[in-house]
């Protein structure tokens, strides 16, 4: 993956990696397929296609979404809550 990745209950949370594409930094979030639809509509997100295709329940987040603290805090709220819902 050539990420940092956050686990949580011993399942990934979120994490960090490296747009190969623009070599920008982006948060990788575990959402859950329920508000992921929702969540897109988020400044900065985006579907994650790490493999090529879409990962439901997953989101990337550019820089742009989680520049300011409260947008970071906001998207860690929401992976955290998730989370928290599968344990």
């Amino acid at each position: 993956m050539g990420g940092l990745i956050f686990m949580v209950n011993h399942k990934m949370c979120l994490g960090v990696d490296r747009d190969k594409k623009t070599t920008n930094d982006r948060l990788m979030v575990r959402v859950g397929k329920i508000p992921y639809q929702e969540l897109l509509n988020n400044k900065g997100s985006r579907e994650m296609d790490f493999t090529g295709s879409v990962m439901r329940g997953f989101l990337f987040i550019d820089p742009e979404g989680f520049d300011e603290e409260v947008d970071l805090d906001f998207w860690v709220e929401k992976a955290l809550g998730f989370n928290k819902w599968m344990s």
